[in-house]
C-alpha cells in the first residue's frame, strides 16, 4: 500500500483511482462496508483502489477537549487498510486550510485536481466542506456534473443497532469486549513497551510485563482482569502467546494510576524494553480489593485456569 500526504504534487501513478473517503477510526464493520463498495466500483471500473482519510481526526481540531479517545492510532488504522488489499492510502492534514475550502473547491481541488478520482464511496450521513455544507446529495451532484461515481453506503446494523465508533468505544468502556469485537470485526488491540514496574506479580508467583500503552491518548478498555492474547516483537512479525492481563489500580495495594499489566501463560520471559500487542477477548471479572495477598493468590489462579478454557477455544483475528 501506497501512502501519500495531502493533495499537492501527486504523481499520476495515484490518480484516478475509486476512494473511499472517511475518517475510518479503528476501521470496523460499518467502514469496511464503504470500503467494500469502493473496491467494487474499482474493480468494475479497472482503476486502482484507495482510500482518503483525514488527519489529526476532525473532532480533535474543532472540540479537542470533548474529543474522543482512538480506537486505533495512525499506523494501526493504516494497517488495517492494508490488511483489507487498500492500494493507495490519501493522508490529508484536517486544518485550517482544508476548513476553508467549500464543498465545491473541494471537489475540485482535492477529489478532482489532486486525485482525479473514477468514483467514490462514502457513508450516508458524510459531510464535507466549508461549515460541513455539503452532503451525499451535495456529491451526486457534483459527482454527475464532472463525470465520477458516487455510492453512498447505509449505515451497518450489527445485533438490533448501528456498528460506529460510539458504540465501540462504549462497549470497550463496559469492559464488553467480546461484543467491541465482533463490532470491530476483529479483536481490539492495545500497543505499547514494556517498562519496568513495582515486580510485585513476581512476588506473587505471576510476574508480569508492564505495558505502557502508544498514543496521545490510548484508548483502554474498563478495568478489570481480562482474558488476552499476548503478541511479542520478533524479527521478522509478532509471535502470540496465551495471556492474562490485569487493567486497574490494584486496590489490594492501595490504588493509584492506572496500569496494564500482562501475564504470558506459557512461561516467563525477559520482555524489558520489548514492544507488545494485547489482543482482549474476555473479561473474566471486575477488578476488586481482596482481603490478604493468600486471597488474591487463590483468585489469580482461578483466573488462569479460567483464561486457558477461553484461549483454547479462540484465536485472533
Amino acid at each position: 500500500m501506497r501512502i501519500f500526504r495531502g493533495f499537492e504534487a501527486v504523481p499520476e501513478a495515484l490518480r484516478g483511482a475509486c476512494l473511499a473517503i472517511g475518517n475510518f477510526d479503528g476501521v470496523h464493520r460499518g467502514h469496511r462496508a464503504v470500503i467494500a463498495a469502493a473496491a467494487e466500483m474499482a474493480r468494475a471500473r479497472r482503476r486502482p483502489f484507495g482510500v482518503l482519510t483525514f488527519e489529526p481526526h476532525p473532532r480533535e481540531v474543532l472540540d479537542p477537549e470533548r474529543a474522543p479517545a482512538r480506537l486505533s492510532t495512525f499506523a494501526r488504522k493504516a494497517e488495517l487498510l492494508r490488511d483489507l488489499g487498500v492500494e493507495i492510502l490519501f493522508v490529508l492534514r484536517f486544518g485550517p486550510g482544508l476548513m476553508r475550502l467549500s464543498a465545491g473547491q473541494f471537489v475540485e481541488r482535492v477529489l478532482l485536481g489532486a486525485y482525479a478520482v473514477a468514483g467514490v464511496a462514502t457513508g450516508e450521513d458524510f459531510r464535507f466542506g466549508h461549515r460541513r455544507a455539503g452532503d451525499v446529495a451535495r456529491l451526486r451532484e457534483l459527482g454527475a456534473a464532472r463525470g465520477f461515481a458516487v455510492r453512498a453506503v447505509p449505515k451497518l446494523v450489527v445485533e438490533g443497532a448501528v456498528c460506529s465508533s460510539t458504540r465501540i468505544r462504549a462497549a470497550l468502556a463496559a469492559g464488553d469486549v467480546r461484543l467491541a469485537s465482533r463490532l470491530l470485526g476483529y479483536a481490539f488491540e492495545v500497543r505499547g513497551g514494556v517498562v519496568t514496574g513495582d515486580r510485585r506479580g513476581r512476588e506473587l508467583g505471576y510476574p508480569t510485563a508492564n505495558v505502557r500503552p502508544v498514543g496521545r491518548r490510548p484508548l483502554l478498555p474498563g478495568n478489570g482482569i481480562y482474558a488476552v492474547r499476548a503478541a511479542v516483537r520478533e524479527v521478522p512479525g509478532w509471535r502470540w502467546h496465551p495471556a492474562v492481563a490485569s487493567l486497574g489500580v490494584r486496590p489490594t495495594f492501595g490504588g493509584g494510576e492506572v496500569v496494564l499489566e500482562v501475564h504470558l501463560l506459557d512461561g516467563e520471559r525477559d520482555l524489558y524494553g520489548r514492544r507488545l500487542r494485547v489482543a482482549f477477548l474476555e473479561r473474566l471479572r471486575e477488578e476488586r480489593r481482596f482481603p490478604s495477598i493468600e486471597a488474591l493468590k487463590r483468585e489469580m489462579a482461578r483466573d488462569c485456569a479460567r483464561a486457558r478454557e477461553i484461549l483454547a477455544l479462540t484465536t485472533v483475528s
